[in-house]
């Protein structure tokens, strides 16, 4: 019973969740004005061109990163993987940074998104490539390669940091930290296709993802061609993570933790949990954008650091339960 209210529980509280957070900030707007505000295009000016793009791009990037993680705790059989095992966020950070650093402009305003989504996908196909061998790629071996690319990407990170003057300093903490207070409709209209996207065909290989629970000598027995299940999934994980982490910066822990907080509820059935992982992971990041615009008002909080500050402790408690409860994965 609990299974089958949890999406549309999640889908109300996501609602609701939306209205509050258009409604909360610096100007307070009442709930009755921003539900007629919905079926008034352009007639509140602070809702349409602040809020309502701002409140879309959390949902969106929410969404995709918790989607991104359930699909890779699936393919790896471990609810600590998250994208950020196969390079993804590591490597956008280079282009970001890079693109900051060297002052690429090729792409006007959009430049540091477009290099960091592109350089994120780039990490990621090397990880694979490298991991692969007689056409087939173990989940060991692509760990420890993630592992590896994720600690060059970093270095190169940190040159580029060392290189960078007192006013790229400043943009390169704030897209390290994680925001979204650059959100406009062009910049939710670039980052949906591919969100969307990624949202869409994940759900499809629900199936196979069940069966490599089994094992992978089990789930080839049954007829699921494992690598390009895992070539699918790692593909889908890596264009939701760079579209995200283009738009937003870095933020982490929603991918980790919402998966995680879901599996609990809903069992291992992806079926179930990849939806419900879109839903939850959209309201984690508005609630956790709600608190970072109000919490220091005037000022607002890094939501990258409010995620990691939550999800951290939240998740160390919740594995140790689990782990207490059951002596493993739930």
């Amino acid at each position: 019973m609990l299974k089958l209210a949890l999406i549309p529980a999640l889908a109300v509280l996501l609602a609701t969740l939306c209205v509050a957070s258009a409604g909360i900030g610096a100007v307070q707007v009442p709930f009755g004005e921003v539900l007629a505000a919905l079926v008034r295009p352009g007639e509140h000016e602070v809702l349409w061109q602040i809020r309502f793009p701002r409140v879309v791009l959390a949902v969106l990037v929410g969404a995709a990163l918790a989607v991104a993680g359930a699909g890779m705790q699936g393919v790896f059989g471990n609810p600590l993987a998250e994208p950020g095992v196969i390079g993804v966020s590591s490597g956008a950070a280079v282009g970001a940074v890079g693109a900051i650093v060297l002052g690429v402009s090729t792409f006007g305003d959009w430049s540091v998104a477009v290099c960091a989504f592109a350089t994120g996908l780039l990490t990621t196909f090397i990880v694979y490539g490298m991991a692969r061998t007689q056409g087939r790629t173990e989940v060991v071996t692509l760990v420890l390669t993630g592992i590896a690319i994720n600690a060059i990407a970093w270095a190169i990170v940190g040159v580029f940091t060392f290189l960078a003057d007192d006013q790229q300093l400043r943009s390169i903490t704030f897209w390290n930290l994680g925001t979204l207070g650059g959100a406009t409709w062009p910049l939710v209209g670039a980052v949906a296709p591919f969100v969307v996207a990624g949202l869409a065909l994940t759900p499809l290989l629900s199936r196979p993802l069940d069966l490599l629970a089994l094992g992978e000598r089990g789930a080839r027995h049954l007829g699921v061609e494992t690598e390009r299940v895992r070539l699918a999934v790692i593909f889908l994980a890596s264009l939701l993570t760079g579209a995200s982490v283009a738009a937003a910066g870095a933020i982490s822990f929603v991918g980790l933790v919402v998966p995680h907080l879901i599996r609990l509820v809903a069992g291992p059935g992806h079926r179930i949990l990849l939806p419900a992982s879109a839903l939850a992971g959209g309201c984690v990041l508005l609630l956790a954008d709600l608190i970072a615009r109000t919490a220091g008002a005037p000022a607002e909080l890094p939501i990258g650091v409010l995620t990691a500050l939550l999800g951290g402790p939240f998740f160390l408690v919740l594995l140790r339960r689990t782990r207490r409860k059951q002596g493993g994965w739930a």
